[in-house]
């Protein structure tokens, strides 16, 4: 009816047919009845289908958090399960990222001579793919720790880390050995490190330049070595501090994540990363954490 109804309007239009007005009336309201009968018919299709959508959005995003979830274990369980104690080092640390699974990474290895390996990292990204990176990077720290110099933790890793065929996916990774009262660092694309001296009471940067590890196998890494004293305390960080953010839009900078460093340099790592902490919050304001955070301090205390 509603295909006759149409036609016979269609006829009247292009002058093909006479139509009396009664009879366009009647097909005009066939139209509008047909049209009532259909409607619900189609609203109900189109609302099963909005429903259908909906729930495959509701699982996919469940299935997504779980994945993220088992990650973020993951990566928390290839962490230090505890901080090494040295009779002539005081060590803290502190990590909170800025999603589920996050990029930072952090190491330790005491070696049989009393040296401490430090190992502090940040992957490409977050997510699966970070951790991807992280967990990879914490099995070549594993194997390589033992090197005798952290350039050649670097050298090594880099190599293995291009090997593995990761596509745009890096680490930047700062290794360092604490021998006594001397200091080895290398470092691959991260920012700088402070050293709080304590004879003067005053903080120097360690800035060692270097592309992140997996960017090119033979890339020519350097080192510095760096006496320390009773007292000295070096700071690692990963870039999610200088880097941060306030409501204004400002970022917190290098000169003011040293400032805070100095303001509280001659206290315990406990303490000083505490204060750290405290000066991101205050410096963000409110604003939502947008990068990992994390800190290494290490102090010489004999």
């Amino acid at each position: 009816m509603f295909a006759v109804a149409n036609l016979l309007l269609l006829f009247s239009y292009m002058d093909i047919l006479p139509i009396s007005p009664q009879l366009q009336g009647v097909a005009f309201y066939s139209n509008i009845f047909v049209l009532l009968l259909t409607m619900p018919v189609y609203l109900a299709r189109n609302f099963a289908k909005t429903n259908e959508n909906l729930l495959n959005l509701k699982i996919d995003n469940a299935r997504k958090t779980h994945e993220l979830e088992q990650a973020r274990r993951l990566q928390i369980s290839m962490l230090p399960k505890t901080v090494p104690q040295l009779p002539n080092l005081e060590i803290a640390v502190y990590m909170q990222t800025a999603t589920e699974v996050g990029g930072d990474y952090y190491d330790f290895k005491v070696h049989d001579d009393g040296i401490l390996t430090v190992a502090i990292g940040d992957a490409t990204g977050h997510g699966l793919h970070a951790g991807t990176v992280v967990a990879a990077t914490k099995s070549l720290f594993n194997s390589l720790a033992d090197e005798r110099e952290p350039v050649q933790v670097l050298q090594k890793a880099t190599k293995a880390l291009k090997a593995m065929g990761f596509r745009e996916m890096y680490m930047a990774l700062t290794v360092a050995k604490f021998a006594g009262h001397h200091l080895q660092i290398a470092a691959a694309g991260m920012p700088f490190t402070l050293v709080y001296r304590a004879a003067g009471n005053s903080v120097e940067e360690v800035t060692i330049k270097g592309m992140p590890l997996g960017s090119f196998p033979n890339f020519p890494y350097q080192q510095k070595e760096l006496g320390l004293n009773a007292g000295d305390t070096v700071l690692f960080m990963s870039d999610g501090f200088p880097e941060m953010f306030n409501q204004q839009g400002e970022i917190l900078g290098e000169e003011r994540a040293k400032a805070v460093f100095e303001e509280t340099a001659r206290e315990s790592p406990e303490q000083i990363i505490t204060h750290l902490v405290k000066a991101g919050i205050t410096w963000a304001n409110g604003r939502a954490q947008e990068d990992d955070v994390t800190f290494v301090a290490v102090k010489v205390t004999i």
